[in-house]
């Protein structure tokens, strides 16, 4: 919603402030779809020549994230903490065999079940489901330092798959200025090859020819660069709930206290979607 705010505003105070300055939009408007027939094509060619299929989708697919914003919310986080709290309870208290139902078949457990939300997101249950399945068939005998790699492990590869496309669409975004300098030098060219028109003429040529290197500018740094960064904000806002879920785990592993576990999970959310601790306690009770 803010993203799309933003271009707004952006547009609107570029041209606005440049017509109330007594700037022609006419010249500008009238070149703007030539050149950003050649920058859009160059930009677009770029992307297909430096990415896969799949990462072609990814990009089209950030769009969604960037306008939608995180996918978590605070309710979310709690639920996260108090179903992981729950299932390191019921290993500690009933045993691996108590458990293994659940997390062999999460969308029938009557635990998973009670939090649909985040049932949704596969890699997070996935998280979860595979490393608890871990701690079953080896019935207590992992030591917890190697859990938490192959857990850092299993996020670190999520996470870089995340964020490919907020990398490409920053690189595309550093790439954009000297694309619209291409456009103007085409402009140039083209100009120069019309060096014996009136004044008036030619300077509407080269006029046209420096909107290529305005777009270029204006796109890099007023849309995509900021899009790009809009989506590196929410990507990492929607990671808390993997460390979230990471740190109940080895804090339970390590045998501390459940106020302690929720306490190591709540600690590192951030402030908008961090819950009071008690807050969580009753969650837990509450279960």
């Amino acid at each position: 919603m803010f993203a799309a705010i933003g271009i707004v505003i952006l547009l609107v105070m570029v041209f606005g402030g440049f017509a109330l300055t007594g700037g022609a939009l006419g010249p500008v408007m009238e070149a703007v779809p030539h050149e950003m027939l050649i920058i859009g094509g160059a930009a677009v060619g770029a992307l297909v020549a430096g990415n896969s299929m799949d990462g072609l989708k990814a990009i089209g697919k950030s769009f969604k994230v960037i306008f939608k914003g995180p996918q978590h919310t605070k309710q979310d986080h709690i639920d996260a903490i108090a179903l992981t709290a729950q299932c390191m309870k019921l290993l500690k208290n009933e045993g691996p065999v108590a458990l293994e139902s659940h997390v062999e078949n999460p969308q029938d457990s009557t635990i998973f079940s009670a939090y649909p939300n985040l049932l949704q997101n596969e890699p997070l249950i996935g998280l979860i489901c595979d490393t608890l399945t871990l701690l079953v068939v080896s019935s207590g005998t992992l030591e917890t330092h190697a859990v938490e790699e192959v857990m850092d492990n299993s996020m670190k590869t999520h996470f870089h798959e995340l964020h490919e496309p907020q990398h490409t669409l920053q690189s595309l975004a550093d790439a954009l200025p000297a694309l619209g300098i291409v456009a103007a030098v085409l402009g140039v060219v083209k100009t120069m090859g019309s060096i014996d028109k009136p004044p008036e003429i030619l300077g509407g040529m080269i006029g046209s020819a420096l909107v290529g290197t305005f777009l270029g500018v204006l796109l890099a740094y007023g849309i995509v660069g900021p899009l790009a960064s809009r989506l590196k904000q929410v990507l990492e806002q929607d990671e808390q709930i993997f460390h979230a879920v990471k740190q109940v785990i080895i804090a339970s592993l390590y045998g501390h206290p459940q106020p302690l576990v929720v306490e190591s999970a709540r600690s590192g959310l951030g402030h908008t979607v961090r819950p009071g601790l008690n807050e969580l306690l009753d969650a837990l009770r509450g279960r």
